[in-house]
């Protein structure tokens, strides 16, 4: 049976972490290792975190932000699979990681991701919009798509052989490393079409304009980073392509 590893990075999430902690501890499959690294919390984050009993490791340390800390935990994983829910995330039922095992218990299949939905900041019950992923071909990225990453599960050894996020990016590092697993190297991605994520509004790329230019000249910085010449579109299409793929409920 595959144990699947969930890393969790917080820092000063009160407000939203105990959703996060208790999504986890209700999943269904039995093997499940929950790591949470802590960027040196100075609010009740801690002390919610360590009241759930299935945490199997706390790490709290000053770092050098979310994808630093996401890379340790990879690091320090045990799991066969890995996945990485944010501290303001949560399943949707508990049976997420069962079926995700499921899936993994085809030997081919490197990488599983599935769709994502966002719902409003402070008031979760409510659905403002659906990330429909659809199928993985080499040509998807030359067209503007990205897998939701909350979604994205991976087996260890494909981080062995790729390599972790890059932090010399602020925003586009899980676009880099997504772009890097599936096109560059053409691991095997399993497609599951439901929502598997609800994920509360508000990311740090589309917060603002400036940010948005800045994620797209990150974006730009992934393919050159992995070698890769995309479209002269494609960096167009991409934001598009975020608006386009989010139906409105």
């Amino acid at each position: 049976m595959n144990k699947i590893s969930i890393i969790t990075a917080t820092y000063n999430s009160q407000a939203t972490v105990e959703y996060t902690l208790k999504s986890i501890s209700e999943q269904t499959h039995p093997v499940i290792e929950h790591i949470i690294i802590d960027g040196f919390s100075t609010d009740k984050t801690l002390e919610i975190v360590k009241s759930f009993p299935h945490v199997h490791t706390i790490i709290s340390e000053r770092d050098g932000g979310i994808y630093e800390a996401m890379n340790k935990g990879i690091a320090i994983a045990s799991g066969d699979i890995i996945g990485i829910l944010n501290s303001d995330d949560i399943y949707v039922d508990r049976n997420v990681l069962e079926e995700v095992a499921r899936i993994f218990e085809n030997e081919s299949v490197d990488v599983c991701y599935a769709d994502l939905q966002y719902v409003e900041s402070h008031q979760s019950s409510r659905v403002v919009r659906k990330w429909r992923s659809g199928n993985f071909s080499d040509r998807s990225f030359y067209w503007g798509w990205m897998p939701p990453h909350p979604t994205f599960f991976v087996r260890k050894k494909v981080y062995e052989k790729v390599g972790l996020f890059n932090t010399d990016l602020r925003s586009a590092a899980d676009y880099e490393l997504m772009l890097r697993i599936l096109l560059k190297n053409k691991m095997a991605a399993h497609y599951m079409p439901k929502i598997i994520v609800s994920m509360r509004s508000g990311g740090v790329s589309n917060a603002s304009i400036q940010n948005r230019i800045r994620a797209n000249k990150e974006d730009r910085l992934a393919w050159k980073m992995n070698g890769l010449r995309p479209y002269f579109f494609t960096l167009y299409l991409k934001p598009l392509r975020k608006i386009t793929q989010f139906l409105i409920k």
